[in-house]
């Protein structure tokens, strides 16, 4: 078994795809040879989560306080690092990148890597890192990775050619201590068909008011969607735009997906915003609010994208 230190866990969906072992729509993700040693996030509702799930247990911490010598040894660093700063979305104000506060926290990483020397680590990021600060950002964070004794495979990956109904791009870097692991590495192959969001929706939620928007709301989206591109209506065959941490507060005048459901729009339900993450239906969140179930699945990583990455890491050790 290798060890594994995860930082940023958030709600685990990194966690749970890196080891494996559980089904999602008919399909099982076999075990893999990894165990988790540390975990930490700052998100008391995150953690709540996670700690619901996982037979380990995770920290409450600002992974800037972690003192990377204390940290457990491991094989293998994980980090989902705070994405705000560079995504593409967060143009208001626009993107700091690096020389923002949350943009730094990659560093924390680095820190932990030269300290640690992990044989590998996976770090994960929005499709914005690539452009951000004029396309400065993205090769000033891989020289960092580098000079922490590093060689670097990245990739951006969509979910959607990986088994998950949902067009997600994020990019993936993983590193390796010795190149002969470097040199053995292949990013998986992508599968040859897509999910269709239908696989993820849930009919209780048709049931439930809640979930509907208001006639009002309605109204008001019709009367500007001409010359504003909104109401983003979702084709059920296909697999779902990307859905983000803002699903609490997704209006029909944004570009957040939503459904129809007869001559009705409606939101998605937390489940089933779990389903269209990836995530196996015994996977809990319902011990903390909605708005914080959307905040945290919105904000991970597909476990079933995770496992794809991991599988083929698994695959050279």
């Amino acid at each position: 078994m290798l060890r594994v230190t995860s930082l940023f866990c958030g709600c685990g969906g990194m966690d749970k795809g890196i080891l494996g072992g559980f089904d999602y729509l008919g399909h099982y993700y076999a075990k893999l040879p990894f165990e988790i040693v540390y975990a930490a996030d700052n998100d008391p509702y995150a953690i709540k989560i996670y700690n619901d799930n996982f037979t380990h247990h995770a920290e409450l911490k600002d992974v800037r306080d972690i003192m990377a010598h204390e940290l457990p040894d491991h094989d293998i660093l994980l980090g989902g690092f705070p994405c705000q700063s560079f995504s593409i979305v967060a143009q208001n104000p626009p993107r700091l990148g690096y020389k923002d506060e949350k943009g730094k926290l990659f560093f924390e990483m680095v820190k932990v890597l030269k300290e640690k020397q992990p044989r590998f680590f996976i770090a994960e990021n929005v499709k914005g890192l690539l452009s951000a600060n004029n396309k400065q950002a993205f090769p000033m964070i891989l020289r960092e990775f580098e000079q922490a004794g590093y060689h670097i495979h990245y990739k951006l990956l969509n979910a959607s050619e990986y088994g998950v109904p949902q067009k997600r791009e994020r990019v993936f870097m993983v590193g390796f201590r010795d190149f002969d692991d470097y040199f053995k590495f292949q990013f998986p192959s992508m599968l040859p068909e897509r999910v269709p969001l239908k696989f993820a929706l849930d009919a209780q939620a048709n049931l439930d008011e809640k979930w509907f928007f208001s006639p009002k709301a309605v109204e008001g989206m019709l009367r500007v969607r001409a010359k504003m591109n909104k109401g983003r209506v979702q084709d059920l065959e296909q697999p779902c735009n990307t859905i983000s941490a803002h699903l609490a507060k997704v209006s029909l005048n944004g570009t957040d997906p939503v459904l129809m459901i007869g001559e009705r729009y409606r939101r998605f339900s937390p489940r089933e915003a779990a389903n269209i993450q990836s995530f196996p239906l015994d996977f809990q969140f319902d011990s903390v609010s909605d708005n914080r179930q959307y905040r945290a699945i919105g904000n991970a990583v597909p476990p079933v994208l995770m496992w794809h990455v991991a599988n083929a890491l698994a695959e050279i050790v």
